[in-house]
């Protein structure tokens, strides 16, 4: 086995193995160490386990974050639901393991995340409190729309009954999409991602990314950003205004999104990861998801607690309060600086 550190020329041979790798995800793709270097400036690590006559055998991609606010540490991957170690087996996963650990070292890191759909099994702790939402998709719109309930098919056409739109689309829907996000963000006390992050995905993947966004009388009231990979298509971000709950925006942009991903043949559609009982659960419940166990496993330098770089911890608590109650300008200007060192 030879395990060396990827470079721009073998990108791709490793598009080829994700394509075929049972555990990859479209945020094994080796593009993403550029966008996130290029929006974050934060260093990119791409591990790769070969051998003779059999080429790639594993892939681990991680990202070196390091502020005097959230600490030094690798991720594998930020900013995303999915990432950690690639491979074919334990050999050539445990080899890129190891690697990572050395790595950390040598940066002096704290910690390493791994986040992972299957365990390691490999002694390293995990966080088992988040699921994947996944719905399994019919050959048609019409079959999914007939699967539903008559509670849920009211809700979506309560929104279409106000004169609520839907257009698809890519960089035209960028700023309705920054716009609405940007907003929920900030009443959620959360630093928001910069436009340019956006931008800049949809400049890397444009055979696989897109923007849902909902309308009234031009109004952007619910926007949320696609992702493909293979058979699957994902909904990482999405957001509604919440003065327009009540007639219920967020029902028509999921559906919509759904309808988009029956017609252009996806076979999975992910909700984005949850944790089981909350709010965004019991959303992502009513449409017939089921629910898949997350493992975000951690090497941690000095043992001890698993840490909580998230708005769960209480040590956050007065600043996401504080947050809520900022312009929503101001925090498009304060936020992506912060942002950029949230894993």
């Amino acid at each position: 086995m030879i395990l060396r550190t990827a470079s721009k020329s073998d990108e791709p041979a490793i598009d080829a193995y994700i394509e075929r790798a049972e555990e990859a995800s479209l945020y094994h793709a080796f593009r993403w160490g550029s966008v996130i270097e290029d929006c974050f400036s934060h260093k990119s690590y791409y591990l790769l386990c070969e051998s003779d006559g059999e080429g790639i055998q594993g892939i681990l991609p991680l990202v070196h974050m390091k502020s005097r606010m959230f600490g030094n540490l690798l991720v594998s991957m930020p900013y995303f639901n999915y990432g950690g170690v690639c491979a074919n087996g334990k050999e050539s996963r445990d080899l890129l393991v190891g690697e990572a650990v050395q790595l950390a070292k040598r940066l002096g890191a704290s910690h390493i995340e791994f986040r992972q759909e299957k365990p390691l099994d490999n002694g390293f702790p995990a966080k088992t409190t988040k699921v994947s939402m996944r719905l399994s998709l019919p050959d048609s719109p019409h079959d999914l729309w007939k699967s539903f309930p008559a509670k849920l098919r009211s809700q979506i056409r309560k929104p279409q009954k106000s004169g609520m739109v839907v257009r698809i689309g890519r960089e035209e829907e960028l700023n309705s999409f920054h716009q609405v996000f940007s907003v929920c963000m900030r009443d959620l006390g959360t630093p928001v991602y910069p436009r340019n992050f956006f931008r800049t995905i949809l400049d890397r993947f444009p055979e696989s990314t897109w923007i849902c966004s909902v309308y009234r009388e031009n109004v952007p009231m619910a926007s949320g950003f696609l992702a493909a990979f293979r058979d699957r298509l994902e909904i990482p971000w999405a957001a509604s205004l919440r003065r327009y709950n009540s007639l219920s925006p967020n029902m028509l942009l999921y559906w919509s999104c759904l309808e988009f991903a029956c017609n252009r043949g996806y076979r999975v559609f992910d909700f984005g990861r949850s944790t089981v009982g909350e709010g965004t659960y019991r959303f992502k419940e009513q449409w017939g998801t089921v629910q898949y166990p997350m493992n975000w496993h951690y090497w941690l330098a000095k043992g001890g607690t698993l840490p909580e770089i998230n708005p769960g911890n209480p040590r956050y608590r007065l600043a996401i309060e504080m947050w809520k109650k900022l312009p929503v300008s101001l925090t498009k200007v304060l936020g992506p600086p912060i942002v950029r060192n949230i894993p």
